[in-house]
């Protein structure tokens, strides 16, 4: 299996992308510790995934940093190292620029690019005693190529093709890869809420006609923790049907 003895913090993890990254990780031999701020969901997810100690839930909002800090404290006292961080977390407060209170634009910087921020560097200080590691991060389609009425989003969104890159050559001499990944239109919760004319446009927009589906986005992660991306460090990979072609 191709992450063997591995262990992966991934946030945001009881639903959608990050639930189905979790069991993908699991399935391939690493321990996991899921991160999110819903606890019913996280635990029904724990008692589901029947993983014998390998998965372990801890409650976290990823924009308080004693959250985050009690998180990497519980992983390391549990796993005693971290191999991979997934940062996964993330949320969506769609509008306009002339409509957009600061709150609304704040939230989504604090979640989106501040939380990923305060994961990553109390990770990364681990990592580079262990003189290993990969840290992982969702982009977007939409932090390449703008969208309207995502203002906040796009933003955060660029913003971590920015970290990745700079993270990359500061980590990469000692000897953590740093990646990202671009979806397009996913099926998960956010896509839910969205009109059928709409979902149907994005479909029209992708040469392959479809959605993607959170197993084509924890697929992707799975390839950038492992062994076999091994010389792949400050990448974006796009995981969206070719919509950017």
């Amino acid at each position: 299996m191709k992450l063997d003895g591995k262990v992966a913090i991934i946030t945001g993890g009881s639903k959608g992308i990050g639930e189905e990254t979790a069991r993908t990780f699991l399935d391939n031999g690493a321990k996991v510790v899921i991160a999110d701020v819903d606890q019913e969901a996280g635990d029904q997810l724990i008692e589901q995934l029947n993983a014998n100690g390998q998965a372990l839930f801890v409650k976290v909002d990823v924009t308080s940093s004693e959250e985050v800090e009690n998180l990497v404290d519980v992983t390391m006292e549990k796993f005693g190292r971290v191999d991979i961080l997934v940062n996964n977390a993330g949320i969506t407060i769609d509008g306009f620029l002339t409509d957009m209170p600061e709150e609304q634009w704040q939230k989504v910087i604090d979640v989106n690019l501040t939380g990923v921020y305060k994961c990553s560097k109390l990770v990364a200080d681990i990592m580079i005693k262990q003189e290993s590691g990969v840290i992982l991060s969702p982009s977007s389609v939409v932090g390449i190529y703008g969208n309207v009425g995502q203002t906040n989003y796009a933003a955060t969104k660029a913003g971590l093709i920015g970290l990745t890159k700079s993270w990359a050559k500061e980590l990469g001499p000692k000897g953590i890869r740093v990646n990202a990944i671009a979806p397009g239109f996913i099926e998960t919760d956010m896509t839910s809420k969205v009109p059928e004319k709409v979902l149907n446009k994005m479909k029209e927009k992708t040469p392959l006609k479809k959605l993607g589906k959170p197993k084509d986005i924890a697929a992707a992660y799975l390839f950038l923790a492992s062994d076999d991306a091994s010389y792949i460090n400050g990448t974006v990979l796009s995981v969206d049907g070719g919509l950017v072609v």
